[in-house]
């Protein structure tokens, strides 16, 4: 009986580890991506220009620019600073979500 319970509590205890550990939905991937709204406009199309585009490019490559602006490897005014707010999960999803946006 108190094997039963050893083994229940530390089931239990593991939840919250097993759902951290899946991936992001494509909701937290937008929201997440919302905050890049302001300067790089919505889904990642600037109009007016200024700002990068950020709809439609590689994933890979806003992966590694969003990494390097991270880790302090690219020069900034503000990206550094977001960025650092971004777990290497996320900057995944993120650069997933602006690749699989369309130009107008």
């Amino acid at each position: 009986m108190r094997s039963r319970l050893v083994l229940a509590v530390c089931w239990l205890a593991g939840l919250p580890l097993a759902a951290a550990a899946q991936a992001p939905t494509a909701q937290q991937a937008r929201d997440w991506a919302a905050s890049c709204a302001i300067c790089h406009g919505t889904n990642g199309y600037t109009v007016g220009g200024g700002m990068p585009v950020l709809a439609g490019q590689s994933r890979e490559t806003l992966t590694r620019h969003l990494r390097d602006f991270r880790d302090g490897r690219r020069p900034a005014t503000i990206m550094h600073q977001i960025a650092k707010g971004y777990t290497d999960e996320q900057i995944e999803a993120i650069a997933g979500f602006f690749a699989a946006q369309r130009l107008p």
